[in-house]
Protein backbone atom coordinates (compact mmCIF):
# COMPACT_ATOMS: atom_id res chain seq x y z
CA UNK A 1 0.00 0.00 0.00
CA UNK A 2 1.28 3.43 -0.90
CA UNK A 3 2.56 5.13 2.30
CA UNK A 4 0.87 8.43 1.40
CA UNK A 5 -2.45 6.62 0.98
CA UNK A 6 -1.92 4.90 4.34
CA UNK A 7 -1.26 8.27 5.99
CA UNK A 8 -4.51 9.57 4.49
CA UNK A 9 -6.44 6.54 5.74
CA UNK A 10 -5.10 6.97 9.25
CA UNK A 11 -6.01 10.67 9.18
CA UNK A 12 -9.58 9.77 8.14
CA UNK A 13 -9.80 7.25 11.00
CA UNK A 14 -8.68 9.91 13.48
CA UNK A 15 -11.17 12.49 12.15
CA UNK A 16 -14.08 10.02 12.18
CA UNK A 17 -13.16 9.08 15.72
CA UNK A 18 -13.18 12.68 16.84
CA UNK A 19 -16.48 13.45 15.12
CA UNK A 20 -18.08 10.27 16.40
CA UNK A 21 -17.47 11.07 20.05
CA UNK A 22 -20.45 12.83 21.66
CA UNK A 23 -19.34 15.38 24.25
CA UNK A 24 -22.73 15.21 25.96
CA UNK A 25 -22.14 11.54 26.85
CA UNK A 26 -18.71 12.21 28.33
CA UNK A 27 -17.76 13.06 31.93
CA UNK A 28 -14.66 15.03 32.91
CA UNK A 29 -12.47 13.20 35.45
CA UNK A 30 -9.13 15.06 35.25
CA UNK A 31 -9.69 16.57 38.72
CA UNK A 32 -10.66 13.22 40.25
CA UNK A 33 -7.46 11.25 41.03
CA UNK A 34 -8.01 7.52 40.65
CA UNK A 35 -11.09 7.83 38.41
CA UNK A 36 -9.72 5.66 35.58
CA UNK A 37 -9.77 1.97 34.64
CA UNK A 38 -7.85 -0.26 37.06
CA UNK A 39 -5.15 -2.13 35.20
CA UNK A 40 -1.61 -3.41 35.63
CA UNK A 41 -0.58 -3.89 32.01
CA UNK A 42 -1.51 -2.17 28.73
CA UNK A 43 -1.08 -4.32 25.59
CA UNK A 44 -1.10 -2.32 22.35
CA UNK A 45 -0.63 -3.82 18.87
CA UNK A 46 -0.42 -1.08 16.25
CA UNK A 47 0.21 -0.06 12.65
CA UNK A 48 3.19 2.23 12.01
CA UNK A 49 4.25 5.02 9.70
CA UNK A 50 7.92 6.03 9.50
CA UNK A 51 7.60 9.61 8.18
CA UNK A 52 11.32 10.36 8.50
CA UNK A 53 14.14 9.18 6.26
CA UNK A 54 15.48 5.71 7.07
CA UNK A 55 18.26 5.57 9.65
CA UNK A 56 21.57 6.62 8.12
CA UNK A 57 19.97 7.78 4.87
CA UNK A 58 21.72 10.63 3.07
CA UNK A 59 18.96 11.22 0.54
CA UNK A 60 15.16 11.53 0.58
CA UNK A 61 13.25 8.25 0.64
CA UNK A 62 9.61 7.27 0.74
CA UNK A 63 7.86 7.09 4.08
CA UNK A 64 8.05 3.68 5.72
CA UNK A 65 5.19 1.48 6.89
CA UNK A 66 5.16 -1.35 9.41
CA UNK A 67 3.70 -2.99 12.47
CA UNK A 68 4.59 -3.02 16.13
CA UNK A 69 3.64 -3.72 19.70
CA UNK A 70 3.90 -1.70 22.92
CA UNK A 71 3.50 -3.15 26.38
CA UNK A 72 3.27 -0.76 29.33
CA UNK A 73 3.45 -1.68 33.01
CA UNK A 74 1.76 0.75 35.38
CA UNK A 75 4.14 1.66 38.22
CA UNK A 76 2.41 4.64 39.88
CA UNK A 77 -1.40 4.77 40.14
CA UNK A 78 -1.52 8.37 41.34
CA UNK A 79 1.27 10.06 39.41
CA UNK A 80 3.60 13.00 39.83
CA UNK A 81 0.76 15.51 40.40
CA UNK A 82 -1.40 14.22 43.24
CA UNK A 83 -4.34 16.58 42.66
CA UNK A 84 -5.13 15.46 39.11
CA UNK A 85 -6.00 12.13 37.52
CA UNK A 86 -2.65 10.85 36.23
CA UNK A 87 -0.65 7.62 36.19
CA UNK A 88 2.91 6.64 35.28
CA UNK A 89 4.12 3.51 33.54
CA UNK A 90 7.19 1.98 31.93
CA UNK A 91 6.73 0.97 28.28
CA UNK A 92 8.63 -1.57 26.18
CA UNK A 93 8.09 -2.07 22.49
CA UNK A 94 9.10 -3.62 19.20
CA UNK A 95 8.48 -1.65 15.99
CA UNK A 96 9.29 -2.93 12.48
CA UNK A 97 9.30 -0.41 9.59
CA UNK A 98 9.96 -1.13 5.91
CA UNK A 99 11.22 1.70 3.67
CA UNK A 100 11.17 1.68 -0.15
CA UNK A 101 13.66 3.94 -1.84
CA UNK A 102 17.21 4.62 -2.95
CA UNK A 103 20.06 4.34 -0.51
CA UNK A 104 23.12 6.55 -0.88
CA UNK A 105 26.37 4.62 -1.17
CA UNK A 106 28.86 7.44 -1.82
CA UNK A 107 28.81 11.19 -1.15
CA UNK A 108 31.17 13.65 -2.89
CA UNK A 109 31.44 17.42 -3.00
CA UNK A 110 29.87 18.86 -6.15
CA UNK A 111 30.22 22.64 -6.63
CA UNK A 112 31.14 22.95 -2.97
CA UNK A 113 28.11 21.03 -1.71
CA UNK A 114 27.81 17.45 -0.50
CA UNK A 115 25.88 15.38 -3.04
CA UNK A 116 25.00 11.74 -3.35
CA UNK A 117 26.78 10.48 -6.47
CA UNK A 118 26.26 6.73 -6.20
CA UNK A 119 22.99 4.99 -5.36
CA UNK A 120 22.13 1.44 -4.42
CA UNK A 121 18.48 0.65 -5.15
CA UNK A 122 17.56 -1.38 -2.12
CA UNK A 123 14.90 -1.48 0.54
CA UNK A 124 15.66 -0.55 4.12
CA UNK A 125 14.22 -2.42 7.09
CA UNK A 126 14.50 -1.01 10.58
CA UNK A 127 13.56 -2.44 13.96
CA UNK A 128 13.27 -0.18 17.00
CA UNK A 129 13.08 -1.46 20.58
CA UNK A 130 11.86 1.58 22.55
CA UNK A 131 11.99 1.88 26.33
CA UNK A 132 9.94 4.84 27.57
CA UNK A 133 8.31 6.40 30.59
CA UNK A 134 4.59 6.84 29.90
CA UNK A 135 2.88 9.68 31.77
CA UNK A 136 -0.91 9.45 31.40
CA UNK A 137 -3.50 12.17 31.97
CA UNK A 138 -7.06 10.84 32.25
CA UNK A 139 -9.12 13.76 30.95
CA UNK A 140 -12.58 12.19 30.80
CA UNK A 141 -14.38 8.86 30.65
CA UNK A 142 -13.79 8.77 26.90
CA UNK A 143 -10.37 10.41 26.50
CA UNK A 144 -6.87 10.20 27.91
CA UNK A 145 -3.56 11.62 26.66
CA UNK A 146 0.06 10.74 27.37
CA UNK A 147 3.69 11.70 26.78
CA UNK A 148 6.50 9.17 26.37
CA UNK A 149 10.16 10.24 26.65
CA UNK A 150 12.75 7.51 26.47
CA UNK A 151 15.38 5.79 24.34
CA UNK A 152 15.40 3.07 21.68
CA UNK A 153 17.71 0.36 20.45
CA UNK A 154 17.77 0.14 16.65
CA UNK A 155 18.68 -2.51 14.09
CA UNK A 156 18.72 -1.72 10.35
CA UNK A 157 20.30 -2.78 7.07
CA UNK A 158 20.97 0.68 5.63
CA UNK A 159 24.61 0.27 4.70
CA UNK A 160 26.70 -0.68 1.69
CA UNK A 161 27.27 -4.34 2.52
CA UNK A 162 23.64 -4.86 3.65
CA UNK A 163 24.77 -6.29 6.99
CA UNK A 164 22.59 -5.60 10.02
CA UNK A 165 23.67 -2.50 11.92
CA UNK A 166 23.03 -1.80 15.59
CA UNK A 167 22.72 1.66 17.10
CA UNK A 168 21.10 3.45 20.04
CA UNK A 169 18.77 6.45 19.75
CA UNK A 170 19.44 8.06 23.11
CA UNK A 171 16.33 10.22 22.95
CA UNK A 172 12.94 9.36 21.48
CA UNK A 173 9.66 11.08 22.29
CA UNK A 174 6.03 10.32 21.58
CA UNK A 175 2.77 12.10 22.41
CA UNK A 176 -0.59 10.49 21.97
CA UNK A 177 -4.19 10.07 22.93
CA UNK A 178 -6.72 7.31 23.51
CA UNK A 179 -10.41 7.17 22.71
CA UNK A 180 -11.90 4.73 25.25
CA UNK A 181 -14.72 3.09 23.30
CA UNK A 182 -15.05 0.32 25.92
CA UNK A 183 -14.21 -0.07 29.62
CA UNK A 184 -10.86 -1.74 28.94
CA UNK A 185 -10.25 -1.03 25.25
CA UNK A 186 -9.25 2.10 23.39
CA UNK A 187 -8.18 3.37 20.00
CA UNK A 188 -4.66 4.70 20.61
CA UNK A 189 -2.96 7.27 18.35
CA UNK A 190 0.68 8.28 18.79
CA UNK A 191 2.95 10.77 17.02
CA UNK A 192 6.64 11.40 17.62
CA UNK A 193 10.12 10.33 16.68
CA UNK A 194 10.92 7.96 15.05
CA UNK A 195 7.41 6.68 14.16
CA UNK A 196 3.69 7.47 14.19
CA UNK A 197 1.22 4.73 15.15
CA UNK A 198 -2.48 3.84 15.37
CA UNK A 199 -3.51 0.78 17.35
CA UNK A 200 -5.85 -0.74 19.90
CA UNK A 201 -4.98 -0.83 23.62
CA UNK A 202 -6.17 -3.54 25.97
CA UNK A 203 -6.05 -2.61 29.67
CA UNK A 204 -5.38 -5.84 31.56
Amino acid sequence: MNPNRLIGCLAVVAIVTLLGTHASADTMVIKRPGAHPRYSFEAEPHLLIGPYDPPGSQFDDEAGIGVGFRGTIEIVDNGFISKINNTVGIGFGLDFVHFDGDGCVRIDRVNGRRRCVDFDNRDVNAVWLPVVMQWNFWLSRNWSVFGEPGMAFRFDNNNVDDDLDFDVDFFVFYAGGRWHFADRMSLTMRIGYPTFSVGVSFLL
